[in-house]
């Protein structure tokens, strides 16, 4: 009778929803606790339950496990979900186009990356579907193969020798919203991370980005990039910017310098850059922006093309957002940016037990609300302290925010994030 209690209150039970839903799956399969939801949805009436895309996501993670068992009510508004084993190996998967709430293959790989190292096999994973466009609402490729992967080869992933590194490669570019594009993403298996010690942020060295236009012309990504150029340049010289560009036939153009995503494009058009800023602590930080879609959907009958084309932004606008969005992670002083928050800091549950650290910038509200789900799910309560006088808080760098005429300068506030790690180790690269 006790033992059934105790593992009725392993149960990881939530009654707002959908909310975090992609994090409270992978908190689940990483704890090896049940979980179950409610309420997904309940109070809309026209379309209740899980959203396709989230139906699909239950789908890739059934093929990346095995044991898994899914139950779903036939609302769709209650979720049973009782984790299984990690495997790996060669996974094919489509995600879900076209619809009105449908989400980019980057919305699905933010899902995977905490558990690709920890399968019995190195993962190799297609997903197919939208790839860029979506910036405002789900990361990009580009995006996360710049902010990401780095974090997990500081985190030990990949970086023993006996396999490559972490790798995600974009076979095939589509724009929102009809999609058509595939990405690849390569993960070896680890048998337990690194600490991290990440709180030395350095001085800002160099600035890389890539500007990708879809079936439009290819001057607009040219005009993107030296924008772009044209803001970073007033504060270090060495700025390179490369544009991915892809013809309306769908063929990759010859010299657009897109490295390895040469197998054309989706039918619709798209414009976007993603700029990446390196330290000399090797830190990097990145920010991505996109051409809204939304603004396009003009009536045939009316054909009043001058009046939207008015309310298109223009490639110049979307290289200063750009380059004005990455100059904004860079004041907020963390180590990592915005966006790859929640990320870190569950990694940082689940390395050894021992003291890991990270300087953030100001807390995204996604970040303070995955903290409360990684005490309840891990049983790790993180210590944050915010440091006021510059990088470090060290002596030196409270010197140096006095001026010249002897007045303290304000500094941005950052937060040191530590914790002790849970120690989690992957089994099935422990007994080979």
């Amino acid at each position: 009778m006790a033992s059934s209690a105790n593992k009725v209150s392993r149960t990881l039970k939530y009654t707002d929803g959908a909310t975090q839903f992609r994090l409270r799956l992978v908190t689940s399969l990483l704890s090896s606790r049940p979980l179950l939801l409610r309420n997904i949805r309940s109070d809309d009436l026209d379309a209740p339950g899980l959203r396709e895309h989230e139906a699909s996501f239950l789908r890739l993670l059934d093929r990346m496990t095995n044991g898994t068992k899914i139950e779903i009510n036939a609302t769709g508004t209650q979720l049973r979900f009782k984790p299984g084993v990690l495997l790996g190996g060669d996974i094919e998967h489509d995600c879900p186009v076209g619809s009105g709430d449908s989400r980019s293959v980057g919305w699905f790989l933010e899902g995977v990356f905490p558990l690709a190292a920890f399968g019995k096999e190195p993962l190799r994973l297609t997903l197919t579907g939208v790839t860029d466009g979506t910036s405002d609402v789900d990361p990009s490729p580009d995006y996360l193969s710049s902010s990401f992967v780095p974090l997990m080869i500081k985190l030990g992933i990949g970086d023993d020798g006996d396999h490559p590194p972490p790798l995600l490669t974009v076979a095939k570019r589509g724009a929102a919203p009809a999609g058509g594009g595939a990405v690849e993403f390569y993960c070896p298996i680890v048998k337990e991370l690194r600490p991290l010690e990440h709180v030395d942020f350095g001085k800002v060295k160099r600035v890389r980005g890539t500007a990708v236009s879809c079936r439009i012309p290819p001057s607009s990504a040219a005009r993107v990039a030296h924008s772009a150029k044209g803001v970073m340049h007033r504060l270090l010289p060495d700025v390179w910017i490369h544009t991915d560009v892809h013809s309306s036939s769908g063929r990759k153009r010859k010299g657009g310098g897109g490295g390895d995503s040469a197998g054309g494009c989706g039918p619709s058009p798209g414009l976007g850059v993603m700029l990446t800023a390196t330290t000399t602590e090797g830190v990097c930080l990145s920010s991505e922006c996109s051409m809204n879609h939304n603004v396009q959907g003009s009536n045939d009958a009316d054909r009043e093309e001058p009046l939207e084309r008015k309310q298109m932004e223009l490639p110049e606008d979307l290289g200063t957002r750009s380059a004005t969005l990455l100059l904004h992670e860079i004041h907020a002083g963390g180590c990592v940016d915005t966006s790859c928050q929640s990320f870190a800091l569950i990694m940082m549950c689940l390395t050894p037990e021992d003291v890991s650290r990270i300087r953030l910038g100001p807390l995204s509200q996604y970040a303070v609300v995955s903290l409360r789900l990684y005490k309840e799910a891990f049983g790790v309560e993180f210590k944050l302290r915010v440091v006021e006088e510059g990088r470090s808080g060290s002596e030196e760098d409270e010197e140096d925010n006095f001026g010249d005429d002897g007045r303290r300068s304000r500094g941005q506030k950052t937060v040191v994030c530590s914790c002790l790690g849970i120690g989690y180790r992957n089994m099935a690269r422990a007994s080979t």
